[in-house]
Parts: structure tokens; sequence; C-alpha cells
């Protein structure tokens, strides 16, 4: 399990930061004019170029933001990029219209998207200080959000239905006195296994562990691990039968 006590409240808080270091070390996660200049050149250029050009523009530019980038890539338009120097993205990775890839940390490894992956619009990758992995071909539908405090991995082939959350995260409460905002958070990941299915609107919770080939049902909450070729359903989800049991 990983603890994570710094708050980024905190850290955007201190008085002898300057405004410029805010910026740097919440957007672009590096200091110095260098990067600064790049990145907001890249982004006023064409972060919100409509049609063929901006799609060209992007393809064209937006590599040079990232730690690595494959070919044919598809950026769409109005996508926000934090600590880019810290995502990596595969061939034929397709990032739809108003998404967000926050790979936001002091000592992560950041994002990490395999080819031929499909991240739905207005869809959010957002780490505090933690590692979000998608496999190869995993398919992540609309208004869907993968938050990481520790290590959040979704295997390859995995079908994600719209308005879908993976939470690898949770606050620490025990100061009954102080506020929730005020304390620690702490985070043991997620890990998911190749193959599986999340219907629409799934809430997996921190701690939980979805083996291969497993099936979630629309509005499932998941609480607690379930094993390979399960059919899991309900608040709290639990399981119903083995797809491999035809009877």
């Amino acid at each position: 399990m990983k603890t994570e006590s710094v708050i980024i409240q905190r850290e955007m808080a201190v008085e002898s930061k300057s405004r410029l270091a805010r910026y740097s070390d919440l957007i672009i996660g590096r200091r110095g004019f260098g990067p600064l200049l790049k990145y907001e050149l890249i982004v006023l250029l064409c972060s919100r170029m409509p049609g063929l050009l901006g799609l060209w523009l992007r393809a064209k530019l937006y590599p040079g933001l990232l730690g690595k980038c494959g070919r044919n890539v598809v950026f769409g338009a109005n996508i926000v990029l934090r600590h880019p120097h810290k995502i990596e993205l595969g061939d034929g990775v397709i990032v739809d219209d108003n998404c967000l890839l926050d790979a936001k940390g002091r000592d992560n490894m950041g994002i990490r998207i395999g080819s031929g992956v499909f991240l739905g619009r207005n869809s959010i990758l957002s780490c505090k200080n933690g590692d979000i992995v998608l496999g190869e071909r995993v398919n992540i539908g609309f208004n869907c959000e993968v938050f990481s405090g520790s290590r959040v991995a979704l295997g390859a082939d995995t079908l994600v239905a719209a308005y879908c959350y993976f939470i690898g995260g949770d606050h620490n409460p025990q100061n009954v006195e102080a506020s929730v905002t005020q304390q620690g958070s702490q985070s043991r990941g997620i890990e998911v296994g190749e193959k599986c299915w999340f219907g629409a609107g799934v809430k997996v919770l921190d701690g939980v562990t979805v083996g291969s080939n497993a099936i979630v049902g629309a509005g499932a909450v998941l609480t607690r691990s379930v094993p390979a070729y399960a059919i899991a359903v309900g608040i709290p989800a639990r399981v119903v039968r083995d797809r491999r049991d035809q009877k």
C-alpha cells in the first residue's frame, strides 16, 4: 500500500513559490523557460484547432511533448496534458476530444498506454503520484475516469463502457476532528486482467483485483476482488456465475 501525505493544495499554497513555479509544478512537471515555452506554444497553436488541420497539427506537434509516442496516434481537440514527459503512447492510439491525461507526481512513472487503445470523449486518466497502465487494445468509453494513487492497470482487450470509474486511492480519515481534505491519502491500487468487460456506470474501488475474462454488470460497485471468468453484478457487486459454466 502506498501512502501519499502531500496534498496538491498545500504545495500550491506555499508562499515562497512564484506563480510561474506553481504553474510549472502543476501542469508541466519541469522547471525552466525551455519546457514552459515549448508547452505553451504547442498548446496555443493546435489544442483547440478544429477539423483536419487540427488533427494534423496535433499529430505532428504533441509527440514532442510526450515521453514516447508511437505511429498513427490521433489526438482530438481540447485534450489536456499534464506532466506530458511522463506519458507514453503506443501505435494507433486514439484520444478523443476533451480528454485529460494527467501524469502528475514527484517520483511516479506516469501513464503508459499500449497500442490500439481508444480513450473516449471527456474521459480522464489522473495520477496522484501513481501510475496508470492500459494494455493493448483497451477500449474506454465516454466520460470515464481512471484515478491512481499507486498503480491502476487494465489488461489487454478490456472493454470499459461509458461512465465507469476506477478509483485507485482513498482518503485517510483517522483524525475525526480534522477535515478529510487536510489528512493523508492511501492507495492499494487496482489490477484488471485481460479481456474483461465493464458495463456502463461501474465503480471499481481501491484494492480490487479483477481476473481475466470477467464481466461486471452495468451500475455495479466492486468493493472486493472477483476471480477470472466471473460475472459480477449489484451494489455491492457479488459473483453470480462463472462464464465457463454453460448450465
